[in-house]
């Protein structure tokens, strides 16, 4: 066991306790899913890029790194491909919402009194605050308060500036970046053994009508699985995305968590 891990889990009970009990350490709680990424990437994309976000931050906020959450919310057809897809494994809505209301509540058993949300995965974002509210809500049930949660996404902290350097032929959305140039530049940088670009499949950004359709409709889907091609990807992309993200989010929680 390492006394300067920056990973909960890492840590003995009794030097997690002498950490957290006095609420001045904050929580980083990554929240991912097991999502299908096309033919190039693995499934636990959207875990391993919240866990490294958090990692970074952490050693520069003076923060503690939570197990992250392995499953997410469905996956929705327009912004990741459809739940139908084969390996996508994913929860129901109030099975995730329980789950994060249980573990915050637990964190503040703890001492806990600063928590970051670090969401990974599109589709939890509103399953998220339903379960950030029920658990503010049982703390003050019970008397706690004091306790401030921070919800973020990685991708909001990528600035006009930086997309117009990553996509110099045209953005087509966050929406539509499922698999694509965002994900795959990261992966490239952070952990290339993983990333086969030779499989990646080059196709237009996907065509959805402006409604949705359940059950859904596979054929709306790109073959793929992505959303749009992530052949403009690479390496360089990815540095600068963690450079503006790391930065932009320690810009972030500083001030907020400042105690």
């Amino acid at each position: 066991m390492q006394d300067d891990t920056v990973f909960a889990a890492e840590l003995s009970w009794p030097q997690y306790h002498d950490r957290v009990r006095d609420g001045s350490v904050p929580i980083l709680l990554p929240i991912g899913s097991m999502e299908q990424h096309g033919h190039h990437m693995p499934m636990h994309v959207d875990v391993l890029l919240p866990v490294e976000f958090g990692r970074r931050v952490a050693s520069e906020i003076g923060a503690l790194v939570a197990p992250p959450f392995t499953y997410g919310y469905k996956s929705h057809q327009k912004s990741g491909g459809g739940n139908h897809l084969p390996g996508t494994t994913s929860l129901d809505g109030g099975t995730l919402v329980a789950a994060l209301r249980d573990v915050i509540k637990e964190f503040a058993r703890h001492g806990v009194r600063q928590i970051c949300l670090m969401n990974g995965h599109f589709e939890n974002s509103w399953f998220i605050i339903e379960g950030v509210d029920l658990a503010l809500r049982e703390l003050r049930w019970d008397g706690i308060d004091g306790l401030k949660i921070v919800v973020l996404s990685y991708w909001d902290f990528v600035d006009k500036a930086t997309i117009e350097r990553l996509y110099p032929n045209g953005f087509t959305g966050w929406d539509l970046e499922h698999g694509g140039v965002l994900e795959t530049s990261l992966m490239l940088a952070l952990h290339p053994d993983l990333v086969r670009l030779d499989r990646a499949v080059d196709h237009e950004p996907a065509s959805f009508p402006p409604y949705d359709v359940y059950p859904s409709k596979p054929e709306w889907t790109p073959a793929s699985g992505t959303l749009s091609s992530p052949k403009e990807a690479s390496k360089e992309k990815g540095e600068i995305l963690l450079d503006v993200c790391v930065k932009g989010i320690v810009g972030a929680l500083k001030p907020e968590f400042a105690r």
